[in-house]
């Protein structure tokens, strides 16, 4: 591959990462990823976050509640976020939104941190990073409610969902990030989904260390593993890698405007 991967959506502060986290950047290097985002999940070990990407220059990160963590941990004022984005390191915020599949917090604490993840976003002019499982309707509900109060910009993260909530999506000017899943024989009405979605509206991720692509099944993801899932969005496509490569990454700095292109490694800086 000539062109540099972003890998959009990792967690490079969890344990899995500890003991070699040193290891698992230079791998990611060797294999063509020049710039990482670790993501925030709980304000309470956001210094994780943000040691991780102290690190180096192509390391930046997110700061946000999961929705997992909205019973313990949610917000019902941007204030926070919005005086902690102020940070060059902090580029996006999230990731937030809504789980009813695990229902780990009350579903109406999701909802006000949600809108509260959301009003920062409106603030700060960062992206929002989306989580969105078996909530798609109530997910979207929001998005276009909070939209028409005042524009602001995201993306489905991880996309798993369905063709419909990614065109609504899409309607509002959000984007939609491909994982590991869409390599698997099993994601076929995800596949479907994202061919049609436009070159310029997709990005690349691994979620680390979860939802490792094939042919890594069964092991933990790292950034590395992020040009295994570009290789079937090209496939799904019908482009080849570089040219999913050359678009993803200059999706990421549409989107990511905090970003500096500047710290993006070039496919040769690991080799």
């Amino acid at each position: 591959m000539n062109v540099a991967l972003v890998d959009s959506h990792c967690h490079l502060d969890y344990p899995q990462f500890s003991e070699d986290l040193s290891g698992t950047i230079a791998r990611a290097r060797n294999a063509g990823v020049g710039m990482m985002v670790s993501i925030g999940v709980k304000l309470s070990t956001f210094e994780n976050v943000r040691a991780v990407a102290a690190k180096a220059d192509h390391i930046y990160c997110t700061i946000g509640v999961h929705p997992h963590e909205a019973g313990e941990e949610g917000l019902s004022s941007p204030d926070r976020l919005i005086e902690m984005a102020s940070d060059p390191k902090i580029i996006g915020i999230g990731e937030s939104g809504l789980d009813y599949y695990y229902d780990n917090a009350p579903r109406e604490a999701q909802r006000e941190s949600f809108r509260a993840h959301i009003a920062a976003c409106r603030e700060t002019g960062l992206p929002l990073i989306v989580h969105t499982r078996n909530a798609d309707d109530d997910t979207m509900d929001i998005l276009e409610e909070e939209y028409e109060k005042g524009p602001f910009t995201g993306v489905i993260h991880c996309f798993s969902s369905s063709a419909a909530l990614a065109q609504r999506a899409l309607k509002i000017g959000f984007y939609i990030s491909c994982s590991g899943i869409i390599t698997f024989n099993s994601a076929r009405e995800i596949q479907a989904a994202v061919a049609d979605v436009p070159l310029d509206r997709l990005l690349v991720e691994t979620d680390a260390p979860y939802l490792a692509p094939v042919p890594k099944r069964g092991k933990p993801n790292e950034p590395a593993y992020v040009a295994h899932t570009a290789a079937k969005l090209a496939q799904i496509k019908g482009v080849s890698p570089d040219e999913i490569a050359r678009a993803t990454t200059n999706n990421f700095f549409a989107l990511f405007i905090k970003a500096d292109r500047k710290h993006l490694l070039s496919p040769e800086a690991g080799v």
